[in-house]
């Protein structure tokens, strides 16, 4: 299979899965589903060549600490892009109040905290929360926990995908692990090749040295980085496999599996729908 690779000027882990294979002997249509890391330096160019892409709406995965630490990005005051958050870890408020999977706390509207006083563990590599459900590959299990601790937000990530009016765009920081879990699960719901899903999420690594220095560069995700190996971050081949044979061992695949948190047979209709016609 071939990565097909988009050339972005500030993007470094953005690709189209189209083509992609199906179990049938189809393929996943190109424009559809489009990953990529993070879009807060977005240029004037990128920003054409995502119209170019017939991107209609964007699925950003980032906790709400990254989203505010971060800032507005340059899509929010472009026009014919609808922006959909939904964190998949739980964050806690300095006062301890939950903050729920769009970045709002219970009480963020009556003082306009907006998530800004969350802490920075709210990143999901940085090891210091347990993982809700634990196997043997540390990464498979955080990609299980996300299911087991944001169910509504990876239901609803899925749903923006397959509801899109256009191409759907879906992204974290490095665009792997958040972007990964979304991208595999609705292309297994496609009835692609698992095989081939495993593939695609592994081609991360080859842009791995390219993502980190990306993230270094920004300070909200500095220190979290610092000193780490770039190999600690690899999307290996055995970590999604370990994902994808959980959902086949415990449930019978990722359909069951997704069904057990909300996914319906009309969601799955419409993502067929929007990812291979």
């Amino acid at each position: 299979m071939s990565v097909q690779w988009l050339d972005f000027d500030s993007l470094v882990n953005a690709r189209d899965v189209g083509g992609i294979p199906t179990v049938d002997g189809g393929a996943i249509l190109p424009r559809r589903l489009i990953r990529s890391d993070n879009l807060q330096a977005l240029t004037a160019a990128d920003i054409q060549r995502l119209r170019e892409l017939g991107v209609t709406d964007v699925i950003d995965l980032r906790s709400a600490f990254e989203v505010h630490s971060e800032g507005p990005g340059p899509l929010e005051v472009e026009s014919g892009f609808a922006i959909h958050r939904h964190s998949f870890v739980i964050e806690r408020a300095a006062d301890g109040t939950v903050v729920s999977s769009d970045g709002v706390s219970s009480d963020d509207e009556a003082d306009g905290r907006g998530g800004a006083e969350l802490p920075g563990d709210a990143l999901p590599w940085t090891g210091g929360r347990p993982h809700s459900v634990r196997i043997a590959d540390a990464f498979a299990s955080s990609y299980l926990s996300f299911l087991a601790d944001r169910p509504a937000s990876v239901l609803a990530a899925l749903r923006d995908v397959a509801y899109a009016d256009g191409a759907a765009l879906v992204h974290c920081a490095a665009g792997k692990d958040r972007t990964g879990t979304t991208v595999a699960l609705a292309l297994m719901i496609a009835g692609a090749d698992a095989e081939a899903v495993i593939e695609d999420y592994a081609a991360s690594t080859e842009r791995m040295e390219l993502i980190i220095a990306r993230l270094i560069a920004r300070e909200t995700y500095a220190e979290s980085m610092a000193g780490r190996p770039v190999a600690s971050h690899n999307t290996r081949p055995e970590s999604m496999r370990a994902f994808l044979g959980y959902a086949e061992e415990h449930f019978g695949g990722v359909e069951p599996m997704l069904g057990r948190i909300g996914w319906t047979p009309t969601d799955t209709a419409q993502m067929r729908r929007k990812l291979v016609g």
